[in-house]
């Protein structure tokens, strides 16, 4: 049987790939807007939510990113930072997530006169704060913060020794993010080796509105852990036989030494991330599931896409006819893929995950 909207909710989830700016709640950019004179393209939260899926659905990825002219603006400041980040821990929790990575650029939040290390401290000690309150109202949940250089930038290896200084107090890895078409991930190859040398997490944006050339580099020339997003390997694989798809090299090489992939399906459709994906039932997460990838589920950004991780599992139970069976599995791949020491991502599986998803 396939997964209700009850147990949907109350299934347990892990979201790798959550940007801290893309899922801010439509009230708060609101209210901080008119607290510091910014002017929004709508008014209200009801009508401001409205305008940024609308805005965020064009089909271009860098349509997509400008809607994040709004949420920037409104944290810059220490405390908006640690609101918002407070705010997203909460959001989480309440939607049964357990843990999450959330991935913002402290180079995105300096005009209010912070330095770096201020921006990840404000979103630290919001973090903090929002676990306790959701300790308090019975819901557990594990953060830890990715800090993104932007891709057009040249900040990146400046943002990973940041990565490295703040390992041990909340920060679990790194990330490069932006506009892919035009800034490929060789870009920050310095970045990248000084992280390796440090035995440090990344994680790298690839295969989302660029192809196979894009994701080659950021794992054989970079040496990403993980793919954010990689829908883009279906490239790779060669479907003229339904029954008998032939992978290619690379999509081989990522199967096989179980890279996982960051998956966001509703952001992909408004992105067109895919050619000729009209639909949830288009996305590659199926075909890559069955194939044996292992996939994650994601929400990118749940303001832009109005979107949350229940909503996520319920779109792919909608179109794939998923159980609880299936549902388990995005979320174990998830878990193990995680930037957290094996042993506390073993607990989470074993003494959490499994046994909840066991008592549905």
């Amino acid at each position: 049987m396939t997964a209700t909207p009850e147990q949907i909710k109350k299934a347990p989830k892990v979201a790798l790939h959550e940007h801290l700016d893309g899922g801010v709640r439509p009230a708060t950019v609101a209210e901080i807007a008119d607290e510091i004179g910014h002017d929004l393209p709508a008014e209200g939260a009801e009508a401001l939510g409205a305008w940024f899926e609308e805005a965020s659905s064009s089909g271009s990825l860098e349509r997509y990113l400008e809607t994040f002219v709004h949420t920037v603006a409104v944290m810059q400041r220490p405390e908006d930072l640690a609101r918002v980040a407070r705010e997203a821990v909460l959001d989480l929790a309440d939607d049964g997530v357990v843990y999450a990575e959330l991935r913002w650029a402290p180079e995105q939040h300096l005009s209010a006169g912070l330095s770096l290390r201020e921006t990840v401290d404000a979103v630290q000690a919001g973090i903090q704060e929002g676990k306790q309150i959701a300790a308090l109202e019975g819901q557990s949940i594990e953060i830890g913060q990715l800090l993104t250089a932007m891709r057009h930038a040249d900040r990146g290896l400046e943002i990973a020794e940041l990565v490295v200084e703040y390992r041990d107090r909340g920060v679990a890895g790194f990330d490069i993010a932006g506009a892919e078409d035009g800034f490929p991930p060789i870009l920050h190859l310095e970045a990248f080796e000084y992280l390796r040398r440090e035995n440090a997490h990344f994680t790298i944006h690839a295969g989302e509105a660029f192809g196979l050339p894009s994701i080659w580099q950021a794992i054989q020339r970079c040496g990403a852990e993980r793919l954010g997003h990689g829908v883009r390997i279906v490239d790779d694989i060669d479907f003229s036989d339904p029954d008998s798809p032939i992978l290619g090299g690379l999509a081989a090489y990522i199967r096989d030494r179980r890279i996982p992939l960051e998956m966001c399906p509703s952001s992909n459709l408004q992105t067109h991330a895919v050619p000729g994906m009209t639909s949830i039932a288009d996305h590659p997460i199926g075909l890559l599931k069955d194939l044996g990838f292992r996939v994650t589920v994601n929400c990118d950004n749940r303001l832009m896409s109005g979107t949350s991780m229940s909503r996520e599992f319920q779109l792919l139970v909608d179109a794939f006819d998923y159980d609880l069976d299936d549902l388990r599995w995005f979320t174990v791949n998830a878990m193990k893929s995680a930037f957290l020491p094996f042993d506390e991502r073993l607990v989470l599986i074993n003494e959490v995950i499994k046994p909840a998803y066991a008592a549905l």
